[in-house]
């Protein structure tokens, strides 16, 4: 878990270097950042499904080792496409780490303490986020962009080594009785969701012809995808497990949350730098203290879970977030960046209660053979809301703070921008909190 969000972060830091240094315009090196989370975006259920089929421990080994290998061939590619194909097999590599290792709680870890072990895998995640920008400037400032994947293939190989050793054999049906591959239906929904993602990403917040194609796109493919699924003998997503209203609720409270969160790696660097006057280095570390703060609450919050019960924490962990972005829209413009940096105290650990809580509550009653499906289903809902929340959000600020390019909005300009964006937040987290009252399940 720790490696795959290290992915993600360690290599946008390196995005300028790599732009001089195969002659390419940033809009083509983004596609270095983007390749990878597609990759993620669009596999993710796919292979949470393959592992239900053909084995978790041996798909992850395979998924560790491809993750492994594609670092390696990253920093030895001598042209940029060659490095986009290389982040794309790094990213289906991160898609089996992410679905997989939470699939696998439910294998190695005892009912009683598995809201412990998701807060674990929160705090991985949130470690991975803080240390890839930090570790990844040292490493092109000393050896070069090559060494930011360099240096992921040791972790990746002593991972390998770890999973090998300790994870439990795997316990798979003979192939005579094993249900099928939903081929069709992965390749439809690995398109839809590139289509969507494409549509939220390409423009750089502007949104055109070919965004709105895409859009479409997307839309007629989410309806292909359910009818497909509806024949399918042996159907990638069971209709009948999206029925669950439980289910459904939580994948919406998750996409929601992650939305919110989104917004403030979107929102706050401008507000930090063009509201509040901060220079570049001291916005990197307030803007570092968001995952340090959920690194540090992460076991905590599994542990509270574990204690006072999956669902109760639910509603806790998403009132402390509307709490938190109310106090990001107002503390700010009233204590500067110290207000700042409390609201983030709040909202952070909230979501870390609220990720340990609401996985814990979706994976205790799932079937040994959906497993997986059900954890890249989750892992799902979560990119879905960060590729969403970066331009939904991204617009709500732009829009309340009347620039059409944010770069050259006044201070006041922004700090408004900020007010409406985080108030617009709290009603999405309040959202999410009516999903969890509705959404069947009993307090446990």
């Amino acid at each position: 878990m720790l490696l795959a969000a290290l992915g993600t972060s360690i290599a946008n830091v390196g995005l300028p270097t790599m732009a001089e240094a195969f002659g390419a315009s940033f809009q083509q090196v983004q596609w270095i950042v983007l390749a990878y989370l597609l990759a993620i975006t669009t596999l993710i259920v796919g292979v949470g499904r393959l592992g239900d089929l053909l084995g978790r421990r041996r798909l992850l080994l395979a998924g560790l080792a491809l993750f492994t290998a594609a670092s390696v061939l990253c920093a030895l590619a001598p042209a940029l496409w060659l490095l986009v194909a290389a982040r794309a097999a790094q990213g289906l590599g991160a898609a089996v780490m992410m679905a997989l290792s939470m699939a696998l709680v439910g294998e190695t870890v005892p009912k009683a303490r598995t809201g412990s072990a998701m807060g674990l895998l929160g705090t991985m995640s949130a470690i991975g986020t803080a240390l890839g920008p930090s570790l990844g400037g040292v490493l092109v400032a000393g050896l070069g962009w090559q060494a930011i994947f360099l240096a992921i293939a040791p972790l990746g190989l002593a991972a390998l080594l770890l999973a090998r050793r300790f994870l439990p054999v795997d316990r798979v049906k003979p192939k005579a009785d094993r249900p099928g591959f939903d081929h069709l239906g992965t390749l439809l929904l690995a398109a839809t969701l590139a289509a969507y993602a494409l549509a939220m990403t390409l423009g750089r917040g502007s949104f055109g012809a070919l965004n709105l194609a895409l859009l479409a796109a997307a839309a007629a493919g989410a309806g292909l995808f359910v009818r497909v699924q509806v024949r399918a003998p042996s159907p990638l997503i069971q209709m009948a497990t999206l029925r669950d209203a439980a289910l459904r609720a939580s994948l919406g409270m998750n996409a929601l949350v992650s939305t919110v969160m989104m917004a403030t790696l979107v929102v706050g660097p401008f507000y930090l730098s063009q509201a509040l006057g901060l220079d570049a280095a001291i916005v990197g570390i307030v803007m570092s203290l968001g995952p340090v703060f959920s690194a540090l609450s992460g076991v905590p919050a599994g542990r509270i879970v574990d204690r006072f019960g999956a669902n109760r924490m639910v509603a806790a962990g998403l009132a402390a977030m509307v709490a938190g972005a109310v106090a990001l829209a107002l503390l700010p413009a009233l204590a500067g960046v110290v207000g700042y940096i409390a609201a983030m105290a709040v909202l952070t650990p909230g979501y870390q209660l609220f990720q340990a809580a609401n996985n814990t509550a979706v994976m205790a009653d799932v079937p040994q053979d959906r497993r997986g499906v059900v954890s890249g289903l989750l892992s799902l809902s979560r990119n879905l809301g960060l590729v969403t929340g970066a331009s939904a959000m991204g617009a709500v600020f732009a829009v309340a703070a009347g620039a059409s390019d944010i770069a050259k909005a006044q201070p006041d300009a922004i700090a408004e921008g900020m007010r409406a964006t985080f108030l617009v937040a709290a009603l999405l987290v309040l959202v999410a909190l009516a999903l969890a009252s509705r959404s069947g399940r009993r307090p446990a």
